[in-house]
């Protein structure tokens, strides 16, 4: 006997009263774990053996069902002063869905006692009845703590006399055991609902049985339903399925035809009427079974003749039955089970099954379908069950059928072919042959080595898996239900399902032959290996290398000369410019002793000038302003700074003499002395304990990016990144550096798309699109001045993590009144009058007095008293709630994890079980013993850890047991990825904001803070609290480490991937990480915005991929993505910051060097505006107007647009419409150019002296093709390197033009195409010549 036959054939249960079947539709089945514990009683004998055994029991029907659990043997000891006693402590589990009140388990004393002859025999000592819903349904009393069985004399079968009466206690044949009972404990066992697809309902079972699909209990207990734990399932594939049936199709189906009709005729006990059994379908139904239940529901698959397939479509069949394939049975498809285990016990079962209608003839025709009998009936005539072997993989299978009278596990009366068929011999049942393969990536594995890896990835943190299984592209059966005669006849046509109608029989099996509608396996695509469609881009920004620049005295002078402030230290002495030591040779303990502990940072802006090796492209600006943060500071956006020239202005190296920023008044005067600067007061008095050190690091470590836009257009300049460790003063009072920063633009271009085998490649995609150009140089000074710092009593926050519950005992000497939740008792406040402190007194008083009242002050008095009885209970609770109640403050930093313990004590001498709500998401309860390690490791915390802490409530919410004045610590953990719009406010072109108007920022003192408040409520039985938890919430600022802008068109989404850097490279990361590269995880501050992190594989990069939805132009979005390196998202190593322009979007199709005019159509606002437009490439795009102009109210207005491209290819070009009054962004555009190389009729190619020179001077011949005079202009892809004498000529009708052409000379060696577009009167072109230029 095998195990599975072992297991199906102890555990048959008894099936319920078929009264109670009939509930539709089947209600939540509740799962029930019962303790018997000992057994006491006055009759127990010392040194007999007793038994427990318990069953369930239908009050209302009279009914046993289920199956009986049976106890092992107990001997009964008796002690001086005591009964005697049997323990047990024995668990019993088992759920069922029929919570009807009339449903209990009967518990039956059994006692073995000796016989004459030897033996032994059971005899029944009493029995109990255990309820186990009330009237409403629910769970009888779920307590935990032990109650008493009271026993009654006799055996349960007496349960089942026709005089049983329901309830118990009013039957009178039914005599209570005195001084017996037994203790037990019944509760409902939530972790067995993960199994029910395991364990049949009503099947009582101990936990210290075997449920095949378990894994072995953790420690001695040895209990595995506890805390269940599922074994690794396995994906089997069954393919070109046959059955052959004995002597033959045709003569078994003959033979049951013909006794189902006899059968018909003799129920009916009637002659023949014409009418025959036909065979309407067959099918097959195939599931997995532990030897308990069906594992899932069995998939229904028609089979069909294998006569009635084509020759072509007989190619599944296996090769041992092919020659047969006409005389059996054969599935076209592929069935696909995937809950396969592997466990001896699991088995794959086959019942087939035959659908019968009965068909009316007359005059030996068949009738037409209305005239049809709606009778039809379905039949299991044979099944069969098969264990895989492990290890065996893709093999060929052959099973024997079985019919009769043996038990099946469909549990449904199976057709036996008579002893004697018509042959007058036995026919055999027949066989069932198959195909079964598992997943390339999956194997059979025996339970020992599952229990074995399960126990190596339960010491692994949790990660996230981002990756997708691959579906096999092969045709898979879908599953179809299993329906009743009922249902087969009566099956509404719905949407979905492919429906054929003959004999009144409807099945809902899709044919392979018409199209499916439902997408089956072969539908699913494969998916490859992760490859990112968009090209990456690199995420490594601006590379803030080192920019001071050393100053020879003449521009010492010149600095002097120009008027900056000075910057003073603490004793009002101007800080002179020094040179700073080498980065990365700063010495922290040497910050940490330094006795000015106040840092005082200046930022001083102080000139601006153009590069001189930039590209041509772009109008200088004629005004700027700033956009950065500083550290933890809010982000500050600078008022408008106008570039004013100087003679002999700051000039270094090979730059252009530099503008000063002069900042412009609101009237457009300009602000005496030029530069601007900015001041930061970090005070540790206002740093959280240990944010000091942070400061420190952050100085060393990061770097400050500044964004630069245009004043005017509000377009973005460009971006300038500079280390901030010069401003460590090690040791020195003050400190002054001087720094010229590069400015530079980076452009996005188009995405591209990798196709092809391309995609597929190794290494295929790289970081294109994107180009990085010099702009300019920002000049400024960064200043530390030291300051002395007093510590202030009372102002740091408890370097603690552990909250205690105030002590809540209330004590009132001598009648005198004190406070609940003050020391001491006493509390000192001002008075106040009633009508101050409450707006519904003070209305009530107000109120007109009504008729009846002599005097006011008797109807105020009247009011006063029943405004107090009206809120004296209110009050009450409140100072109650007080009195237990304990505060925490947390400074809370975008993805920063706040982990404290409060430290909950049971008030009570008795035992609770304390629930925990908690009113806010972001503050949680550490449920993980390995989270709750790793946090207190990272505080550095002494209190214990324990193991399976917390139970789960249906709702989620956690509780924790409590013994009497016990006191247990409980882990929060507060983390929030939203920013807090009061904390970040908005910067960039969108609004210039008012924020800079103040210079000094310091801590605690600039920006708006919205506090925050989280309850967190403490629970016994009934919602009463023991203990109150109120904790604070300030959001503080966060470091912002990069900042990414990308201009995208509206209402559409943005769809980048982005490089991360080396792990090691980015700050905070910790060093010496053992195991190699860790993995990153990233977490949006947008829930709406998808964002997620893709390993490439083992040593190849990760790339973090966003799609983010845009708003319509001009909204600015603003997120920011923080990114760890610790699974348990503690602490971010960096935070970067977005920002999505939505503009409206233009598509243009262009070819390089010819104009392209087209229109906008401009709307007006509520008020007429003074607009202007302007332009990204004013090179290449032509605006008319060209100046300022009146946008009328509420009006329409064209604006004219000629686009002429210099390069072929893919372009992004901005334009922003903007009041040049108020400075304000109206509308922007996105023009996205496709644009087209012309057809080049001539090349030429010339060789010029690299390294300077005068340049070279070229003539080249146009001969005019037309017969009449024409006007041709002249423009060229390069105007930096080629000059035209002329911009435009007119030649005769086929006459010769020289055109004289000035090639400018080059700094470098290589090698440039300079095209030279020659345009007709309408700016189309009419040739290009392509001219190659050797540098050499």
């Amino acid at each position: 006997m095998g195990e599975w036959d072992r297991v199906f054939r102890q555990h048959l249960p008894l099936p319920p009263h078929p009264q109670r079947g009939r509930a539709r539709p089947p209600p939540r089945s509740t799962a029930f774990r019962c303790v018997l514990k000992h057994l006491h009683g006055a009759a127990l004998c010392q040194g007999a053996e007793y038994q427990l055994r318990l069953s369930l029991f239908d009050a209302t029907y009279h009914h046993f069902f289920g199956r009986t659990w049976r106890s092992s043997w107990r001997s009964a000891s008796s002690a001086p002063l005591r009964s005697a006693r049997a323990t047990f402590n024995e668990v019993v589990y088992f759920h069922t869905s029929l919570n009807h009140p009339g449903i209990a388990a009967v518990m039956e004393v059994v006692m073995r006692a000796g016989k004459g002859d030897g033996g032994s025999q059971h005899l029944s000592c009493g029995f109990g009845i255990i309820p186990l819903f009330h009237g409403g349904s629910e769970v009888a009393d779920p307590a935990t703590e032990d109650r008493a069985l009271k026993l009654y004399h006799g055996t349960p079968r007496a349960l089942l006399h026709p005089r049983f009466q329901d309830p118990v206690e009013k039957n009178k044949y039914m005599t209570v055991m005195e001084k017996s009972h037994l203790q037990y404990v019944l509760k409902s066992h939530q972790p067995l609902e993960a199994i029910f697809h395991l364990l049949p309902e009503n099947l009582l079972i101990s936990g210290l049985q075997t449920v095949p699909g378990l894994l072995p209990a953790h420690g001695d207990t040895g209990d595995c339903l506890q805390k269940p734990r599922l074994m690794k399932t396995v994906t089997c594939y069954l393919e070109r399925l046959f059955i052959q049936l004995y002597p033959s199709l045709e003569e078994f189906e003959e033979e049951l035809l013909d006794l189902l009709n006899s059968d018909r005729l003799l129920q009916a006990n009637t002659a023949p009427d014409g009418e025959e059994v036909v065979v309407r379908e067959r099918r097959l139904h195939v599931g997995v079974h532990n030897g308990l239940r069906f594992v899932q529901a069995p998939q229904v698959a028609v089979l069909v003749p294998g006569a009635e397939l084509s020759p072509g479509r007989c190619q599944g069949v296996p090769s041992s039955g092919a020659r047969d394939a006409g005389q059996g049975l054969v599935l076209r498809s592929r069935i696909q089970l995937s809950e396969m285990v592997p466990h001896p016990a699991f088995r794959v079962c086959f019942q087939l099954e035959y659908v019968f209608c009965s068909m009316g003839r007359a005059g030996g025709k068949a009738l037409s379908g209305s005239a049809r009998s709606e009778a039809a009936d379905m039949r299991s005539v044979r099944w069969a069950v098969w264990s895989p072997v492990p290890g065996t993989g893709d093999t060929d299978v052959t099973l024997p059928l079985r019919g009769g009278a043996r038990r099946g596990p469909c549990q449904a009366l199976v057709y036996q072919t008579p002893p004697r068929s018509r042959q007058g011999k036995h026919v055999e049942s027949g066989t069932v042959q198959f195909h079964v393969s598992t997943d390339s990536e999956e194997h059979l594995v025996t339970a020992a080595e599952i229990l074995c890896k399960d126990r190596d990835e339960s010491k692994k943190p949790p990660t996230p898996s981002l990756r997708v299984p691959a579906p096999r592209r092969v045709p898979v059966s879908p599953r179809g239900p299993g329906l009743s005669v009922s249902q087969l006849v009566a099956s509404p046509r719905s949407a979905g399902q492919t429906l054929q109608q003959d004999g009144s029989i409807t099945h809902l099996e899709a044919d392979l032959g018409s199209p499916d509608t439902e997408p089956c396996a072969s539908d699913q695509l494969q998916a490859l290996p992760f490859t990112p469609l968009q090209l990456p881009m690199a995420a490594v920004g601006l590379q803030a290398c080192s920019s001071h620049v050393s100053l020879s005295r003449a521009a010492l002078a010149r600095l002097h000369a120009a008027g900056f402030p000075d910057i003073l230290d603490c004793n009002q002495e101007p800080v002179e410019i020094s040179e700073p030591v080498e980065l990365g040779s700063f010495n922290l303990r040497l910050e940490e002793a330094d006795p000015l502990q106040g840092n005082e940072i200046v930022l001083q802006f102080l000139a601006f000038g153009r590069d001189a090796q930039g590209s041509v492209e772009g109008l200088w600006p004629r005004t700027v302003f700033l956009t950065f943060q500083f550290y933890r500071f809010p982000p500050v956006t600078t008022p408008r700074l106008q570039l004013v020239s100087m003679e002999g202005g700051l000039a270094t190296g090979l730059a252009v003499p530099a503008q000063l920023l002069v900042r412009v008044n609101k009237d457009g005067t300009l602000t005496r002395p030029p530069g601007l600067q900015l001041k930061y007061m970090v005070d540790p008095a206002f740093l959280r304990p240990g944010e000091q050190r942070w400061f420190l690091r952050y100085l060393a470590e990061h770097s400050l990016q500044i964004d630069v836009w245009d004043g005017d257009s509000l377009l973005h300049f460009g971006s300038a990144a500079i280390k901030l460790e010069p401003l460590l003063r090690q040791g020195q009072k003050a400190v002054r550096t001087y720094h010229e920063l590069e400015v530079a633009t980076t452009e996005y271009e188009p995405d591209g798309t990798v196709m092809g085998r391309e995609a597929l490649r190794h290494g295929a995609l790289r970081p294109l699109g994107v180009r990085v150009a010099v702009r300019g140089h920002l000049h400024l000074c960064l200043a530390n001045i030291g300051h002395p710092c007093e510590e202030i009593p009372g102002q740091l926050p408890s370097h603690s993590c552990i909250v205690t519950a105030p002590d809540s005992t209330v004590t009132t000497p001598c009648g005198r009144g004190y406070s609940l939740n003050t020391p001491g008792g006493r509390r000192t406040a001002w008075a106040r009058r009633l009508v101050d402190v409450d707006n519904e007194l003070e209305a009530a008083l107000r109120s007109r007095r009504p008729e009846g009242w002599p005097k006011q002050r008797a109807w105020d008095l009247q009011v006063i008293n029943s405004y107090r009885d009206h809120i004296k209970g209110e009050s009450i609770y409140q100072m109650l709630s007080q009195a237990i109640t304990a505060t925490r403050t947390i400074h809370a930093v975008l993805g920063t994890a706040e982990f404290f313990e409060f430290a909950l004590k049971n008030p009570y001498g008795v035992q609770h079980t304390v629930t925990i709500e908690v009113d806010h998401p972001e503050l949680s309860v550490i449920l993980d013993p390995r989270e709750w390690r790793h946090f207190k490791e990272l505080t550095r915390s002494v209190t214990p850890v324990e193991e399976d802490m917390f139970h789960l409530r249906e709702d989620l919410k956690p509780q924790v047991y409590l013994r009497p004045s016990e006191t247990v610590h409980i882990p929060f953990k507060y983390q929030t990825f939203s920013a807090d719009p009061a904390v970040v406010a908005a910067q960039g072109p969108a609004g210039l904001g008012t924020g800079a108007n103040e210079n000094t920022h310091s801590f605690g003192k600039s920006g708006a803070k919205q506090t925050k408040l989280i309850q967190v409520s403490f629970q016994v039985s009934r919602g009463k609290p023991i203990a109150l938890l109120r904790v604070k919430v300030e959001p503080q600022p966060h470091v912002v480490d990069q900042t990414f802008r990308f201009y995208h068109p509206e209402l559409t989404f943005l769809k980048k991937t982005i490089r991360l850097p080396p792990w090691h490279t980015l700050p905070g990361t910790p060093v010496g990480v053992p195991g190699g590269q860790p993995e990153m995880f990233v977490r949006c501050s947008d829930p709406d915005i998808i964002c997620e992190t893709k390993s490439l594989g083992p040593g190849e990069p990760q790339d973090i991929f966003l799609k983010v939805a845009g708003g319509p132009s001009p909204q600015i979005k603003k997120f920011f993505v923080a990114i760890f390196t610790d699974a348990w998202l503690a602490a971010p190593v960096q935070i970067w910051q977005f920002y999505l322009h939505s503009l409206q979007r233009l598509d243009v199709a262009c070819t390089a060097g010819q104009l392209t005019r087209l229109s906008l159509l401009l709307r007006g606002t509520a008020a007429p505006r003074r607009v202007q437009a302007f332009t990204s490439h004013p090179q290449e795009l032509e605006v008319d107007p060209n100046g300022a102009f009146l946008l009328p109210a509420n009006g329409i207005q064209d604006l004219y647009i000629g686009v002429r491209p210099r390069r072929a290819g893919s372009k992004f070009i901005y334009l922003n419409l903007v009041d040049v009054e108020s400075h304000q962004l109206v509308s922007s555009w996105l023009l996205c150019l496709s644009c087209r190389q012309p057809l080049i009729s001539k090349a030429f190619e010339i060789s010029l002296p690299a390294g300077g020179g005068k340049g070279c001077n070229k003539r080249i011949t146009y001969t005019n093709p037309y017969p009449s005079p024409r006007l041709y202009f002249l423009c060229t892809n390069r105007p930096d390197l080629l000059q035209f004498r002329e911009d435009s000529f007119e030649v005769a009708g086929g006459e010769v033009y020289t055109i004289g052409l000035r090639f400018a000379p080059s700094q470098t060696v290589g090698e440039e195409e300079i095209l030279i577009h020659i345009n007709d009167h309408e700016d189309k072109n009419e040739e290009t010549f392509c001219v190659k230029v050797l540098y050499q």
